[in-house]
């Protein structure tokens, strides 16, 4: 999320150049989609992380932050009303709230700044659970494989020294067959290099997580040494 994405949902054309007017002047600047409460339902919850919804005709309220909360969006209400902030807060305490009083402006940036960085905190912590997800699996075929390494290394042998053994027997099979079963021969010593270059890998990973342990141990006793 490099450049944040915000929703702006308002019937008050004023307010709408207000924020994104006072953004300007920000380093960092988000991309804004302004909607009126007519077409807002028709919005796409995949494309921003924040809406800030203020200046609403009052029988479209409920029905813009209804549709916001369903869709488990960051939004953020803007208004001047006492009573309508308070109808706010009592129906959908998630929803942050900004009072449009004196510096309201400043106040608002500050809010929406904190909602995006908790944004691409919480999107960040999934893509690593994600990731992390997926090196656990390939970690558990790997394991599995070296595990089975031996196993299928005998299977190989086994079928290796008969397919040999049969073509050491001249005139004792037809052209076809022959060709079978060097075909046979051919891919289990392909399949037992496979597995040789496991057993190498193994090694070799070995060799890093002991090279890992005592540069550890040497910056462990050199910290503890300057203590």
């Amino acid at each position: 999320m490099d450049q944040p994405s915000i929703l702006i949902i308002s019937d008050d054309a004023e307010l709408s150049r207000a924020v994104t007017g006072r953004w300007q002047s920000e380093r960092t600047v988000p991309a804004f989609t302004l909607m009126s409460s007519d077409v807002a339902l028709g919005f796409d919850p995949d494309t921003f992380q924040l809406a800030i919804a203020g200046g609403l005709r009052p029988q479209a309220l409920s029905v813009v932050l209804e549709a916001m909360d369903a869709a488990g969006k960051r939004v953020l209400f803007v208004s001047e009303d006492m009573r309508e902030l308070q109808t706010v807060r009592d129906r959908w305490p998630g929803i942050a709230i900004v009072r449009q009083q004196e510096n309201w402006l400043d106040t608002l940036l500050l809010v929406a700044g904190e909602i995006l960085h908790r944004v691409r905190a919480e999107s960040d912590a999934r893509h690593f659970e994600q990731s992390n997800i997926v090196l656990e699996r390939q970690a558990l075929l790997g394991r599995y494989m070296l595990e089975m390494r031996h196993t299928l290394n005998n299977t190989l042998t086994s079928v290796l020294g008969n397919s040999e053994l049969l073509l050491l027997e001249p005139g004792s099979l037809s052209a076809g067959a022959r060709s079978q079963i060097e075909t046979i021969r051919n891919m289990s010593l392909r399949m037992h290099e496979i597995l040789q270059r496991f057993s190498s890998l193994e090694k070799e990973l070995t060799v890093v997580d002991r090279q890992a342990e005592k540069e550890s141990g040497a910056k462990s006793h050199a910290v503890a040494a300057t203590v």
